[in-house]
């Protein structure tokens, strides 16, 4: 699998323009709503740049459609940038907010799931998926409800990486954000007038206890400047392209549908 081939796959435009590419992408939205016949969207807003910026631009092809468009809180317990998650919501204007505390359940199931034969490791990893996941069945239990279209974030750079929990964050039925890098995301953040301090935020999934607030870029082994050039057909070291190349690789079962025979 070669640069090309991936920056093909990842849907990784040549040309950007940020005033453009968001008004695309709340037309796209837009489109998309009243095809399917929903009643608005829902998300789970987080307090990072991915889902203001999902978010934002969902909340506004909501009100051109006079739509509704639902923010979901999810916190695990008490959130260490709660503050952040606040500011995010009052900049998407959402319809209405939801919160849901995701740690009974969570812990309720790796518990269940306690055992002897993994290391603190791995339990604390597979936790970390479990919250995602679990964010992610409480979006589609709202949406059912209210017969709306759950909203996702994932973007190229972690699309790449394959940062993203399967069946968690990695579900959902419409990406605004699919085959944008990490700067151009943050380029249209700041054409939608979002906070700066959420626009300059080091991204983090904060999932793992054992390594709270992460930053995204420790997890990878390079940085979101080596990924964007990458996928934007620049020359990067030796050492990114293959580690890049080499995620890329070892997650391509969380991009395809389940095989079969």
């Amino acid at each position: 699998m070669d640069q090309r081939t991936i920056r093909a796959e990842l849907r990784v435009a040549d040309e950007f323009d940020a005033a453009t590419e968001t008004e695309r992408r709340i037309g796209f939205l837009v489109d998309y709503l009243e095809r399917a016949g929903a009643s608005g969207y829902v998300l789970g807003i987080s307090g990072g740049v991915d889902s203001t910026v999902a978010g934002r631009l969902a909340s506004l092809a909501c009100a051109r459609t006079g739509r509704s468009f639902t923010a979901m809180r999810l916190p695990y317990g008490t959130q260490g940038d709660e503050a952040d998650a606040a500011a995010a919501v009052a900049f998407v204007e959402p319809t209405s907010t939801l919160t849901v505390d995701i740690k009974p359940a969570v812990d309720a199931l790796h518990h269940a799931l306690s055992a002897d034969d993994v290391t603190v490791e791995v339990a604390d990893f597979v936790k970390g998926n479990i919250k995602a996941r679990q964010r992610m069945a409480a979006q589609y239990a709202v949406a059912g409800r209210l017969g709306s279209l759950v909203v996702g974030t994932d973007q190229a750079a972690e699309a790449v990486m394959g940062f993203f929990t399967k069946y968690g964050d990695g579900a959902f039925d419409v990406g605004p954000l699919l085959g944008l890098t990490k700067s151009r995301v943050l380029a249209i953040g700041r054409e939608l007038g979002a906070p700066a301090h959420l626009v300059e935020k080091v991204p983090t999934a904060d999932l793992e206890e054992l390594r709270p607030a992460l930053p995204d870029e420790v997890a990878y082994g390079v940085t979101y400047a080596e990924i964007d050039a990458y996928l934007l057909g620049e020359e990067v070291s030796d050492r990114a392209k293959s580690v890049i190349e080499d995620a890329y690789r070892r997650t391509t079962h969380k991009r395809r549908l389940p095989p079969g025979p």
